[in-house]
C-alpha cells in the first residue's frame, strides 16, 4: 500500500483520498455511546473508567467491552434512544464534513465499537450509506420484560427486551478495525484515511494509507503522540483539507474553504512528522492565497 509518508517522485502536492473511514464516539457524536446507557452515577462512573481505560489503550476493548453492558443490562428501547442522542451531540462540522466529501466523490464509512443500531441510524442521518457503516450487535433476552406482549409482526412492543449478550466481532476488540477496514475497501482503488479519538483506531492505523487522530472531544495522549496527524479543534472542518488535498479542495466553496483556514490558523494540525508537516505545508497551504483570489 503507498504512503503518504513516501510520495512517488512524480506526485505534486497534497493527495486526495477517496475513501474516508470515521470513527463515531468521540469522533462523529461527543459521547460515548455505551456511557450514555448507565443510568446511576455509581454505575456510570464505573463504565466511564473503564471506557476511558480501553480507549487510552490501558486495557484491552475485548476485556471491558462485555463487562460494561453487563453492568448496564440496557433495554432495547434505550439502546434505540442513543441515535437520537448521538445526534444531539454531533461534533461541529461533521455533517458538513460529510456532505461535502460524498458531494466531492470521495466512499465515506463509519466503522465503530459502538452499537450497531444507533450507530446506523446516526450514520445513515449523516448522509453515510447504511452498506458502509460497520459496529457491534448485540442480542436481547426475548423473555424479559412483557414478553407474552412480544409479536413479530409488532416489532416495537420488543423495546422491553433486556440485553442478553454481544455477538462477538472484531469491533469488540482493541485491534479489530484493521480487519473490519480491509473488507470494507480491500481491492478498491484510491487512497484511504482513518479519522478517531481512541487507540483502537490508532492500531488499526496499518490498514489505511493515512490516519488522522482526532482531540476534539478527548484528547487521549497515546493517539496524540502517535498519530501522523492529530486535530487538536472542536470542529472536524479541518478534515476536508487533509482529506481533500490541494487540488479537489478548491471544488469547495469559498465561503466553505475560508471557514477552513481561519480554523487551521486558529488551531494549527499537531504532526508528528516533520517531513509531513513540511509537505502538507509546502503542497497545500502555499496555495492558500492563490486559490482564495479565485
Amino acid at each position: 500500500m503507498s504512503s503518504i509518508f513516501e510520495p512517488a517522485p512524480a506526485a505534486t502536492g497534497w493527495p486526495y483520498y477517496q475513501h474516508i473511514i470515521f470513527d463515531c464516539d468521540s469522533t462523529l457524536s461527543t459521547i460515548e455511546g455505551i456511557d450514555h446507557l448507565a443510568a446511576q452515577p455509581d454505575t456510570k462512573q464505573e463504565i466511564v473508567a473503564l471506557t476511558n481505560a480501553a480507549m487510552d489503550g490501558e486495557m484491552t476493548l475485548g476485556a471491558v467491552y462485555g463487562k460494561r453492558l453487563e453492568l448496564i443490562s440496557p433495554s432495547r428501547q434505550a439502546v434505540l434512544a442513543l441515535a437520537q442522542h448521538y445526534l444531539t451531540h454531533v461534533v461541529p462540522g461533521a455533517r458538513q464534513v460529510i456532505s461535502n466529501l460524498i458531494e466531492i466523490g470521495c466512499d465515506v464509512y463509519i466503522v465503530s465499537g459502538g452499537l450497531i443500531e444507533p450507530v446506523k441510524e446516526f450514520g445513515i442521518s449523516l448522509g453515510v450509506p447504511a452498506v458502509n457503516i460497520r459496529a457491534v450487535e448485540i442480542e436481547y433476552d426475548q423473555l424479559s420484560g412483557k414478553w407474552w406482549q412480544n409479536n413479530p409482526q409488532f416489532p416495537e412492543k420488543a423495546h422491553n427486551q433486556r440485553y442478553l449478550a454481544y455477538r462477538h466481532s472484531e469491533l469488540s476488540e482493541s485491534n479489530g478495525k484493521a480487519k473490519i477496514i480491509q473488507q470494507l475497501i480491500g481491492g478498491k482503488t484510491g487512497a484511504s484515511l482513518l479519522v478517531g479519538d481512541g487507540v483502537s483506531d490508532l492500531m488499526a492505523r496499518n490498514a489505511v494509507d493515512l490516519f488522522v487522530g482526532f482531540g476534539g472531544v478527548v484528547t487521549r495522549e497515546k493517539v496524540l503522540h502517535d498519530a501522523p496527524i492529530f486535530i487538536q479543534s472542536k470542529s472536524l472542518l479541518q478534515l476536508l483539507a487533509i482529506a481533500l488535498g490541494n487540488q479537489q479542495f478548491y471544488k469547495l466553496s469559498k465561503a466553505l474553504r475560508q471557514s477552513v483556514c481561519d480554523s487551521l490558523a486558529q488551531q494549527p494540525l499537531y504532526f508528528n512528522r516533520k517531513t509531513l508537516q513540511r509537505h502538507f505545508e509546502s503542497s497545500f497551504i502555499s496555495d492558500t492565497e492563490l486559490h482564495n483570489q479565485t
